[in-house]
């Protein structure tokens, strides 16, 4: 059986990350979202840490805006493009390293603590409670955490009805229709108030939960899904007023657990 990193690793050795929040019109949604939110949170000057960094999207652009920005990534080809995109920002710091283990980094040493990658690979509930703790534990009293997560009902939605939906049923729910997390799902989804739970015996305070990327992945399956750029602008304006109504987080793929440190 191989472990959880070899399987992490090895779907991203093959796969475009790089080019993941920029080639569809959910990626885009995402990342105008998920940067919004940051902005309501941190200013120019805060000192932030990516956990889960990818090839940098989201670090690279906030130590362009000025930020001090640690990024930790698990894969090492990801780590490179990062590396090699962030050259000449000296405000860009970049280590290859798990989520579970941020003995690196003292306590409360972050203004701003971002975790978009890990949640979706992390299985095993010990691993899980390890990286809540860790990102808690480096961040500093007072400030904001945002960690990204799937929804199992998203993840349904977007990709289990190609003919396929008995497998993803199976493979995402118990008989008994409990959610089911084990690595070689790859990515593992959560129901919302189950994630939630996860934090409610943490030092931290609740603010929000946000759906990213709505039901567009869904639909922009559709053969006949088209939008334009202007019409595009204005649904992304549209929606962020609507991205926490908790009748439609379910319906989303991505979303946001969002929290103070106390």
């Amino acid at each position: 059986m191989e472990n959880r990193i070899d399987i992490v690793g090895g779907f991203y050795e093959k796969c475009d990350e790089d080019g993941r929040l920029l080639r569809s019109r959910h990626g885009q949604l995402e990342y105008y979202v998920t940067m919004q939110y940051i902005h309501r949170f941190a200013n120019k000057g805060a000192r932030a840490l990516e956990l889960g960094a990818g090839t940098g999207r989201y670090s690279i652009a906030l130590a362009k805006e000025g930020m001090d920005v640690t990024a930790v990534e698990l894969v090492q080809s990801n780590l490179d493009i990062l590396k090699e995109h962030g050259k000449g920002l000296d405000n860009l710091h970049a280590y290859r390293g798990d989520a579970t283990d941020l003995s690196r980094f003292p306590n409360d040493a972050f203004d701003l603590t971002l975790v978009f990658g890990p949640m979706y690979h992390l299985y095993e509930p010990e691993d899980v409670q390890k990286a809540i703790d860790e990102a808690i534990r480096v961040t500093k009293p007072g400030g904001v955490l945002l960690f990204a997560f799937l929804s199992v009902y998203g993840i349904l939605y977007a990709n289990y009805f190609r003919n396929n939906w008995a497998a993803g049923q199976e493979e995402n729910f118990t008989d008994d229709h409990r959610v089911r997390h084990f690595k070689e799902q790859l990515f593992t989804g959560y129901d919302i108030t189950e994630f939630e739970r996860m934090f409610a015996d943490k030092p931290v305070e609740y603010i929000t939960t946000v759906g990213t990327d709505g039901a567009l992945e869904t639909i922009e399956g559709r053969a006949d899904f088209a939008i334009s750029d202007a019409d595009f602008a204005a649904f992304q304006t549209w929606y962020l007023h609507f991205a926490e109504k908790r009748e439609l987080l379910g319906s989303t793929n991505h979303l946001l657990y969002i929290c103070r440190k106390q």
